[in-house]
Protein backbone atom coordinates (compact mmCIF):
# COMPACT_ATOMS: atom_id res chain seq x y z
CA UNK A 1 0.00 0.00 0.00
CA UNK A 2 1.50 3.48 -1.36
CA UNK A 3 1.69 6.02 1.42
CA UNK A 4 0.04 9.02 -0.70
CA UNK A 5 -3.70 8.40 -2.24
CA UNK A 6 -4.51 10.25 -5.37
CA UNK A 7 -8.45 11.06 -5.92
CA UNK A 8 -8.16 10.74 -9.70
CA UNK A 9 -10.38 11.69 -12.30
CA UNK A 10 -9.31 10.94 -15.47
CA UNK A 11 -10.55 13.10 -17.91
CA UNK A 12 -9.38 15.81 -15.90
CA UNK A 13 -5.61 17.42 -17.09
CA UNK A 14 -4.76 18.76 -13.19
CA UNK A 15 -5.47 15.26 -12.24
CA UNK A 16 -3.61 13.58 -14.66
CA UNK A 17 -0.88 15.91 -13.68
CA UNK A 18 -0.89 14.97 -10.20
CA UNK A 19 -0.36 11.39 -11.29
CA UNK A 20 2.60 12.12 -13.74
CA UNK A 21 4.34 14.59 -11.19
CA UNK A 22 3.81 11.37 -9.16
CA UNK A 23 5.82 9.33 -10.94
CA UNK A 24 8.78 11.88 -12.24
CA UNK A 25 9.11 12.17 -8.58
CA UNK A 26 9.26 8.54 -7.50
CA UNK A 27 6.30 8.41 -5.51
CA UNK A 28 4.00 5.12 -4.93
CA UNK A 29 0.54 6.30 -4.82
CA UNK A 30 -3.17 4.45 -4.72
CA UNK A 31 -5.21 5.92 -7.22
CA UNK A 32 -8.82 6.17 -6.08
CA UNK A 33 -11.36 6.59 -9.34
CA UNK A 34 -13.66 8.47 -7.04
CA UNK A 35 -16.34 8.25 -9.49
CA UNK A 36 -16.38 4.58 -10.64
CA UNK A 37 -15.75 3.75 -6.65
CA UNK A 38 -17.39 7.05 -4.72
CA UNK A 39 -16.70 7.95 -1.07
CA UNK A 40 -19.15 7.49 1.30
CA UNK A 41 -19.95 9.76 3.78
CA UNK A 42 -17.52 8.49 6.72
CA UNK A 43 -14.74 8.95 3.90
CA UNK A 44 -15.42 12.21 3.34
CA UNK A 45 -15.61 13.14 6.83
CA UNK A 46 -12.00 11.92 7.64
CA UNK A 47 -10.81 13.27 4.24
CA UNK A 48 -12.40 16.73 5.15
CA UNK A 49 -10.79 16.42 8.79
CA UNK A 50 -7.70 15.85 7.09
CA UNK A 51 -7.89 18.89 4.43
CA UNK A 52 -5.82 21.57 4.36
CA UNK A 53 -8.01 23.45 2.06
CA UNK A 54 -11.36 24.80 3.53
CA UNK A 55 -14.42 22.66 3.78
CA UNK A 56 -16.11 24.28 0.62
CA UNK A 57 -13.01 24.18 -1.66
CA UNK A 58 -14.06 20.56 -1.86
CA UNK A 59 -16.83 21.08 -3.95
CA UNK A 60 -16.42 21.84 -7.72
CA UNK A 61 -19.24 25.16 -8.19
CA UNK A 62 -19.30 24.27 -12.48
CA UNK A 63 -21.99 24.31 -14.15
CA UNK A 64 -23.58 21.43 -13.03
CA UNK A 65 -23.31 22.88 -9.54
CA UNK A 66 -25.22 25.99 -11.11
CA UNK A 67 -27.69 23.00 -12.99
CA UNK A 68 -28.67 21.35 -9.91
CA UNK A 69 -29.96 24.74 -8.31
CA UNK A 70 -27.26 24.65 -5.53
CA UNK A 71 -25.96 27.92 -3.58
CA UNK A 72 -22.17 27.78 -2.45
CA UNK A 73 -23.08 29.66 0.79
CA UNK A 74 -24.83 26.12 2.06
CA UNK A 75 -21.75 23.96 1.60
CA UNK A 76 -19.31 25.35 4.03
CA UNK A 77 -19.32 22.93 6.60
CA UNK A 78 -18.14 19.36 6.46
CA UNK A 79 -21.40 18.01 7.23
CA UNK A 80 -23.20 19.78 4.53
CA UNK A 81 -19.96 19.37 2.06
CA UNK A 82 -19.99 15.21 2.68
CA UNK A 83 -23.82 14.71 2.08
CA UNK A 84 -23.26 17.21 -0.83
CA UNK A 85 -20.23 14.80 -2.48
CA UNK A 86 -22.17 11.28 -1.68
CA UNK A 87 -25.38 12.43 -3.06
CA UNK A 88 -23.32 14.33 -6.40
CA UNK A 89 -19.64 12.74 -6.64
CA UNK A 90 -18.70 14.67 -9.91
CA UNK A 91 -18.48 17.77 -7.49
CA UNK A 92 -15.32 16.68 -5.79
CA UNK A 93 -12.55 18.58 -6.88
CA UNK A 94 -9.70 17.07 -8.28
CA UNK A 95 -7.26 15.71 -8.07
CA UNK A 96 -6.98 15.39 -3.87
CA UNK A 97 -3.82 14.08 -2.42
CA UNK A 98 -3.64 12.56 0.99
CA UNK A 99 -0.63 11.44 2.89
CA UNK A 100 -1.29 10.44 6.52
CA UNK A 101 -2.90 13.07 8.49
CA UNK A 102 -2.98 15.59 5.76
CA UNK A 103 -4.70 16.18 2.32
CA UNK A 104 -4.66 19.12 -0.10
CA UNK A 105 -6.82 19.96 -3.27
CA UNK A 106 -4.04 19.78 -6.44
CA UNK A 107 -5.21 23.08 -7.83
CA UNK A 108 -2.78 25.04 -9.03
CA UNK A 109 -0.68 22.32 -10.48
CA UNK A 110 2.36 23.65 -8.64
CA UNK A 111 0.75 22.22 -5.03
CA UNK A 112 0.45 19.01 -6.06
CA UNK A 113 4.11 19.21 -6.74
CA UNK A 114 5.08 20.55 -3.55
CA UNK A 115 3.28 18.04 -1.76
CA UNK A 116 4.79 15.03 -3.49
CA UNK A 117 8.07 16.75 -2.71
CA UNK A 118 7.80 16.84 0.36
CA UNK A 119 7.09 13.21 0.88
Amino acid sequence: MAETTVLHHPGCSTSRHALEAAEAAGVEVDVVRYLKEPLDRAALLDLLAKLEDEPADLVRKDSFFKDQGLDAADYTTPEAVADLLVEHPRLLQRPVLVRGDRAIIGRPKDRADAFLAEG
